[in-house]
C-alpha cells in the first residue's frame, strides 16, 4: 500500500533536499505544516491511499526567512509570526513529533517517511507535490499551513483533500457528493478525482438550480458516461439559501462522507469578498472536501 523499502527504526530522519524526495511517485501526499492538524491529515491520506490501493507519503512545509530576500515589512511580519507560533525549527520539531506518534500506531506505517522542506513555501510545495495525484492539506492552523494550502490550489493546481474543521470521522469514500455545474473547473475536479470516485461505495452528482432544459443533469450524465463511472444524479433548488448552503445541507442530510467541488472559480480573494461557494463549503462542511482549481 505504501512506499517501498521500509526501515526498521521508529524515528526516521527527514530529508531537506527536495531532489532526494523519499516519497517520489507517491499517489497521495500528506502536506504537514501545522502540528495540530498533522495527525488528521495523515489519517485522511492513509484512507485515500488505501482506497485506491496506492502509496502515500508525508512532507513538512515551512517558511525559512533566512533563505529568502525580504522587505522590512515582511521581516516584521515574520518576527510577529515566530513570536506567536515558534521558530521554523521548533515548528518542524512539533510536526515531526506528531508524525512519529502517528507512524508508531500501525506496522504498515513504517513504510511512510517524512520529508522536510523549509524556505520559500511556494517552491517547497512545487517540489514536494509534483508527482502526487492527491494532496491532503489543511487551510486551518498556522500561517505556513494556510500559505501552503493556497499554493497547492492556485500554483500547483493539484487535486486537494481538505479536512473539516471539526475532525475526521473516517470512512472517506462511503458516499461522495459532487457539487456539479458544467463549468471547466468543476469538470477538471471530477476528472482528476476519477480513481477515488471509482473506488467509492456511492456517488451522487448534485445539480443545484438546474436550467429548465436540465442542462446540468444532462452534462453530468455525459461526463459519467465518458469516465465510465456510476452515480446518482439529483437536482434541487436552493430556494432562499446560497448555493454553498444548499450543497452543504444536502451533503449533511444524505450523510456524505466526502464532498467534491470545483474550487475558487473567481480566485481566492474575490471569492472571500463575494462570499462565494468554495469559502462557505470549506468553512461549514462537516466532512472532508475534495477540490481542484
Amino acid at each position: 500500500m505504501f512506499s517501498q523499502d521500509p526501515r526498521p527504526d521508529d524515528h526516521p530522519q527527514p530529508t531537506q533536499d527536495p531532489l532526494r524526495r523519499l516519497h517520489a511517485g507517491a499517489d497521495v501526499l500528506a502536506l504537514l505544516a501545522d502540528p495540530a492538524t498533522a495527525p488528521l491529515c495523515l489519517d485522511m491520506a492513509e484512507d485515500a491511499a488505501r482506497a485506491v490501493h496506492g502509496s502515500m507519503a508525508a512532507a513538512h512545509i515551512g517558511s525559512e526567512p533566512l533563505s529568502l530576500i525580504l522587505s522590512a515589512d515582511e521581516i516584521d511580519m515574520i518576527q510577529l509570526r515566530d513570536h506567536a507560533q515558534g521558530l521554523s525549527r521548533q515548528r518542524f520539531d512539533q510536526v515531526n513529533q506528531a508524525f512519529s506518534r502517528w507512524r508508531r500506531g500501525h506496522l504498515d506505517r513504517r513504510a511512510v517517511f517524512l520529508d522536510d522542506c523549509r524556505g520559500d513555501v511556494e517552491r517547497c510545495v512545487a517540489a514536494e507535490c509534483v508527482e502526487s495525484q492527491l494532496v491532503v492539506a489543511t487551510r486551518h492552523g498556522s500561517i505556513d499551513a494556510r500559505d501552503a494550502f493556497r499554493s497547492v490550489i492556485f500554483n500547483a493546481h493539484k487535486l486537494v483533500l481538505a479536512p473539516p474543521a471539526r475532525g475526521y470521522r473516517g470512512d472517506l469514500l462511503r458516499h461522495v457528493v459532487i457539487g456539479w455545474k458544467p463549468h471547466s473547473h468543476t469538470r477538471s475536479a471530477v476528472i482528476a478525482a476519477r480513481r477515488w470516485l471509482d473506488a467509492a461505495d456511492r456517488v451522487t452528482m448534485l445539480c443545484v438550480n438546474d436550467t429548465p432544459e436540465r442542462t446540468y443533469q444532462r452534462s453530468a450524465g455525459e461526463l459519467l458516461t465518458r469516465l465510465e463511472l456510476k452515480a446518482d444524479i439529483t437536482a434541487i433548488h436552493s430556494s432562499t439559501r446560497s448555493i454553498g448552503e444548499a450543497i452543504v445541507d444536502f451533503a449533511r442530510t444524505e450523510e456524505a462522507t466526502c464532498l467534491l467541488i470545483g474550487a475558487f472559480k473567481y480566485g481566492y480573494l474575490l471569492e472571500l469578498l463575494l462570499g462565494r461557494i468554495t469559502p462557505y463549503v470549506l468553512s461549514h462542511a462537516p466532512m472532508p472536501v475534495m477540490m481542484r482549481h
